[in-house]
C-alpha cells in the first residue's frame, strides 16, 4: 500500500472508524488507506427484519445503525478523543424470491440455503453508510446508499453442498457462502460489482466518501 486513495480529502481531517468485525471489509478498506490509519469498532445492533420492511430499507437501516452505534462506542471507549470521526458501517444480505437469506444458524440451514440457491440467480445487496460525528454535536452528516449485484449459482450436487458446509466457511456468511473463498467454486457468473458480493463495494464507497 502506497498511501491514501487520492482525492478523498476527508481522510486527512478525521479519524476513520470501520464499524465492522468483518476481516473482508477490513482488507477492502485497507485498499483505500493503510490499515494502521483506521480503527475497528464492533458494535451490537438488532438485525431482526421489521414486519413489512422492504429488504432495501432493511439493509440500509442496518448499515446506518452499525455506523451510529460504532461511533458512539468509539467515543465511550476513548474518553480523551477530541477529533471528529468518520464512521463506515455496512451490511450485506442475499435475496432470493424476495426472501432475505442471512447468516445460517447451523450447518443444516446452511445446506438448505445452498440447495435453494443452486442453479438460480439471486441478489446480493450491501447497504453502506458513512457518517461524521463530533463528541459534542453528535452526528454532523450522514450518507446512506446500497449496491446490488446478481450472482448465478451452478447446479450444485448434494455432495458439493456437503463438502462446502464441511469447510466451515458458510457459518458466518450471508447466504451461507463466500465468493472469495471456497464458495467461488459454486459460482457460474457475477453481474455487477464483485466487491459488493465480498461485502464492501469500493467504487460506490469512494464516490460517497468524495461527497464529504
Amino acid at each position: 500500500m502506497t498511501g491514501k486513495y487520492p482525492e478523498i480529502n476527508i481522510f486527512d481531517k478525521v479519524q476513520v472508524i470501520l464499524a465492522s468485525g468483518s476481516p473482508r471489509r477490513r482488507e477492502l478498506l485497507s485498499r483505500l488507506l493503510p490499515a494502521d490509519n483506521f480503527h475497528i469498532i464492533v458494535s451490537e445492533v438488532d438485525e431482526a427484519l421489521h414486519q413489512d420492511e422492504d429488504y432495501l430499507d432493511y439493509v440500509k437501516r442496518l448499515a446506518l445503525s452499525k455506523a451510529i452505534a460504532g461511533g458512539k462506542l468509539w467515543f465511550e471507549k476513548n474518553e480523551e478523543a477530541g477529533r471528529d470521526i468518520l464512521v463506515i458501517g455496512a451490511d450485506t444480505i442475499v435475496v432470493l424470491d424476495n426472501v432475505v437469506f442471512g447468516k445460517p444458524r447451523d450447518a443444516a440451514q446452511a445446506g438448505n440455503f445452498l440447495e435453494s440457491l443452486s442453479g438460480r440467480t439471486h441478489l446480493v445487496i450491501t447497504g453502506f453508510a458513512v457518517i461524521t460525528m463530533n463528541r459534542q454535536k453528535g452526528i454532523e452528516r450522514q450518507e446512506v446508499s446500497h449496491t446490488v449485484s446478481e450472482v448465478e449459482f451452478r447446479n450444485i450436487s448434494a455432495a458439493e453442498i456437503n463438502w462446502y458446509v464441511a469447510t466451515g466457511e458458510p457459518a458466518d456468511k450471508a447466504g451461507a457462502y463466500a465468493i472469495q473463498g471456497y464458495g467461488g467454486a459454486l459460482i457460474a457468473a457475477v453481474r455487477g460489482d464483485y466487491y459488493n458480493v465480498v461485502g464492501l463495494p469500493l467504487g460506490p464507497l469512494i464516490e460517497q466518501l468524495r461527497k464529504f
